[in-house]
């Protein structure tokens, strides 16, 4: 459920609905707006009645939302999301280009591609310092030394870096470095990952892998 609050609706009222909702045992989440405030609702197992929020004071609506992806869906943000990583801005209405290479594999590789990849007009660098290979024997990727070497590919270039973590005991090293998390096709279903990722400050790159839906 969508509770749309009176544009002359005051921090108090915002509250006072807040703890309504927390009474329920449900989670309030308040996304103000330019000209009013919207707070969204998550936890409840099934359908609100609108008569619990409607008589609050500073309550303009209560509307129900039916998709399953609630705080993304267009009920309750209408409006386009502009999501910035390192100076670009993904969303709007410019277009923003990820390049690079599939793994960082040395100081003079990364360095040049970098360079290539801005004076090509890319706004982003990316690079994995971890690779989730098949074979054991495979190159795994260099580690902290890749994300560090991003890192100076940033310092020396103003890119945004991209990387992707591969497993939850590395999540934080890749975040520390990092202007994006990238997570692979493959672990698209890794839930402790995704969840460890939903924590994340960062903006994080989602590869959908195959048979997946929005849902």
């Amino acid at each position: 459920m969508l509770i749309v609050m009176q544009v002359q609706a005051g921090e108090a009222d915002v509250a006072r609905v807040c703890e309504k909702i927390e009474s329920l045992g449900f989670r309030p989440h308040v996304m103000p707006g330019a000209q009013r405030t919207a707070i969204g609702i998550t936890g409840n197992p099934g359908p609100i009645d609108p008569a619990e929020f409607e008589d609050l004071p500073g309550v303009a609506e209560a509307i129900r939302v039916s998709k399953p992806y609630k705080l993304v869906s267009r009920e309750v943000k209408p409006e386009d999301t502009v999501v910035k990583v390192g100076r670009a801005e993904i969303g709007g209405g410019d277009l923003e280009l990820i390049a690079g290479p599939c793994s960082v594999e040395s100081r003079e590789q990364i360095l040049a591609t970098a360079r290539a990849v801005k004076a090509a007009g890319a706004q982003l660098l990316r690079g994995g310092a971890y690779k989730p290979r098949t074979s054991p024997y495979a190159f795994q990727g260099l580690g902290e030394e890749g994300l560090r070497l991003l890192a100076e590919a940033r310092e020396e270039t103003g890119l945004g870096v991209v990387t992707e973590a591969i497993d939850v005991e590395t999540f934080d090293l890749v975040e520390q470095y990092a202007d994006c998390v990238q997570i692979g096709a493959r672990n698209m279903q890794n839930f402790s990952l995704l969840r460890r990722a939903g924590r994340s400050r960062l903006p994080v790159l989602l590869k959908r892998g195959m048979s997946s839906t929005l849902e």
